[in-house]
């Protein structure tokens, strides 16, 4: 570990945060070995809908109706086809319908008419004493006293109580990092669940955000001992039904490929932490 630590940024984000809690050779895929997944349909429509909640607030608050936001629907899977081409593999009346039915949920959730959001797909980061955390906010609301709600849009399924505190991490980690970047403790935090049609929010206080922090950093501290011990385990559950490389993986009979060159400064290098 001392021959690589100054040549990486010590950082994280909560998507990568979520896989090393779901599984640690799950997170060694994605980040060590940035091993390629194939497409998927319910994570393309859920990239769309996010593009289309994004760019339907670019239009006069009068034109944003279910019909504007609809009409966005084509031009913007063909901007990401043409990103990401391996795309045009998956079911066009699939991906584009579903993302029809989101949006009407959405528009029975909130009102865009009457919102005008401070920041859209806001990158945020903050520096926890030496730890980089950082991350896309989907939409920051403003108060004119400057009250902030951070919101998140999700195009799966709420979760149930027992995983609701799971779900509210994500948040948590945005609200932390505004707070210590900009001093603003954020006063809700609000996740949109357009599949189920229901919100889940918080009013967070500084007390469960030091507690995050803390969270934050003790699994840093995990990862950091994994990627120097090189013990990179599965932890099997149902999220395997949907993972992409069983295998590779050795609970499910698979051999990992072998570790990259430099493997430990992969684990922790920040590139590979942001997504």
């Amino acid at each position: 570990m001392e021959a690589v630590t100054e040549h990486y940024t010590r950082a994280l984000s909560p998507s990568r945060a979520a896989d090393f809690m779901q599984c640690p050779l799950l997170y060694r895929f994605r980040v060590v070995d940035r091993l390629p997944e194939p497409p998927s349909a319910a994570a393309a429509r859920g990239t769309l809908v996010h593009a289309v909640l994004d760019r339907v607030f670019d239009l006069p608050a009068e034109r944003r109706t279910l019909q504007a936001a609809a009409g966005l629907v084509p031009g913007e899977w063909d901007r990401l086809v043409q990103a990401e081409p391996e795309l045009a593999e998956l079911a066009l009346e699939e991906t584009c319908g579903g993302a029809d039915e989101l949006l009407k949920s959405w528009f029975s959730l909130e009102d865009p008419t009457r919102l005008q959001p401070a920041e859209r797909e806001l990158y945020v980061e903050a520096d926890l004493d030496g730890l980089v955390i950082r991350g896309y906010v989907d939409r920051l609301d403003e108060a004119p006293d400057g009250r902030l709600r951070v919101v998140d849009y999700k195009t799966g399924r709420a979760p149930s109580e027992t995983f609701e505190g799971r779900a509210l991490f994500q948040l948590k980690f945005y609200a932390l990092a505004l707070w210590r970047s900009r001093g603003v403790l954020p006063t809700r935090l609000q996740l949109v669940y357009l599949r189920d049609r229901t919100m889940l929010w918080i009013d967070p206080t500084e007390a469960e955000l030091l507690a995050t922090e803390r969270k934050i950093q003790a699994l840093w501290a995990a990862i950091e001992q994994v990627a120097t011990s090189g013990d990179w385990r599965p932890r099997r559950g149902r999220p395997c039904t949907w993972c992409a490389h069983q295998h590779v993986c050795p609970a499910w009979g698979g051999t990992p490929p072998p570790l990259p060159e430099g493997a430990t400064a992969l684990a922790l290098d920040p590139r590979s932490a942001a997504g």
